[in-house]
């Protein structure tokens, strides 16, 4: 395999969490993404919507194999500026209002970035039932310290700027532990990046494509657009899990734990992966030593529920590590998680030839 392992992997991710790029607003990653896969990639180049997609050619006869991690992020849009220079804002993907109050974002402008807090009624003043319930979101606001509203616009803010989160990058306690926010999905745009480094100088029966596609987590809008580009005769869609080792979550609920090896999703709302190539998947680990966890997620939906209704059918699967918290602030991921599953890909793709592909299709 190639050299590109470890503290190189951990740079990588953390240079793509630490940018930001809710729904739409993609351009700052994709720009770092582009930028790293550069020096490996045959090509690189985009569909109409902003998707990263490098090309690495093993053999151009062989199948066209798509590795796929979302750039967006979970974030915020700035719609309203009040008299008193708060603002207001609009959900951009899957917020729980409990996790937000008292949290620090950035808004993200045309002059640069302003420091927030996200506020709320404090609890001395709400009644014991309304202490009871979440906070409504459309309550919430952010207060970037402006005194009216003249003073935000003077700060550069304008409706329509994002807001992400303010967490960059951590390496906590055990160094094995990363912190960051936008784990969800950076994550799987840094595994299809490492992918394309570690198959440098090695053979590969087939053409691989490394994307980071748009807008996944407001109705994985992205993937059709880029799958479009693609044409792929195997897809894989790399994404986080839940983690269900903290406390309270019982393994009926979510049974992947951190630090057990990368995870195969056998059934999402969207998408039910291909019998051959999740077989393919579990044998190459077996093979390896790798361990692989399963995982199954009855509300939600990676890009992969959209990859495998490409044309006449792609055979796909998601792939993805476990991470405590996803859709917050803050995410955790286990080294050794990301590490297997950059592993495991790479082993599999070396197998991805044209008579692999033709059993699979028959399986």
């Amino acid at each position: 395999m190639g050299k590109h392992q470890g503290s190189d992997f951990r740079r990588l991710l953390a240079e793509l969490t630490d940018v930001p790029g809710p729904p739409g607003h993609e351009g700052p990653v994709r720009e770092v993404m582009a930028r790293q896969v550069a020096p490996v990639a045959d090509e690189v180049t985009a569909d109409r919507l902003g998707a990263v997609i490098a090309r690495k050619e093993g053999q151009a006869s062989g199948p066209r194999v798509m590795v796929a991690g979302h750039l967006d992020e979970v974030g915020f849009m700035v719609t309203r500026i009040l008299d008193e220079g708060f603002l207001r804002f609009q959900p951009l993907g899957g917020w729980w209002s409990q996790v937000l109050p008292a949290q620090r974002v950035d808004v993200v402008t045309d002059q640069g970035v302003i420091l927030g807090v996200v506020g709320s009624k404090p609890p001395h003043l709400l009644s014991m039932e309304q202490r009871k319930k979440s906070i409504p979101l459309e309550e919430l606001f952010i207060d970037v310290g402006a005194e009216s509203e003249k003073e935000a616009r003077d700060f550069g803010i304008r409706p329509g700027d994002v807001v992400v989160p303010h967490s960059p990058f951590t390496v906590m306690a055990n160094p094995k532990h990363w912190l960051a926010k936008a784990m969800d999905n950076r994550l799987g745009c840094a595994v299809a990046v490492e992918v394309l480094h570690r198959l440098e100088g090695v053979n590969h029966p087939n053409t691989v494509f490394s994307v980071g596609t748009v807008m996944e987590e407001v109705g994985r809008r992205g993937a059709h657009t880029a799958t479009a580009a693609v044409k792929p005769d195997i897809g894989f869609a790399i994404d986080v899990g839940i983690s269900g080792d903290t406390p309270g979550i019982g393994k009926n609920q979510a049974s992947c734990q951190m630090g057990s090896g990368p995870l195969v999703v056998l059934y999402d709302a969207g998408h039910i992966p291909h019998r051959g190539l999740i077989r393919l998947v579990e044998e190459t680990a077996e093979e390896a030593g790798i361990p692989l966890q399963h995982e199954w997620i009855s509300r939600g939906a990676t890009d992969a529920s959209h990859i495998h209704l490409f044309d006449q059918g792609v055979p796909t699967v998601s792939l993805g590590v476990p991470a405590r918290y996803i859709h917050s602030h803050a995410s955790v991921i286990h080294e050794d998680d990301a590490e297997q599953l950059v592993d495991l890909l790479v082993r599999v793709i070396q197998r991805l030839d044209n008579r692999t592909l033709e059993k699979l299709i028959r399986s």
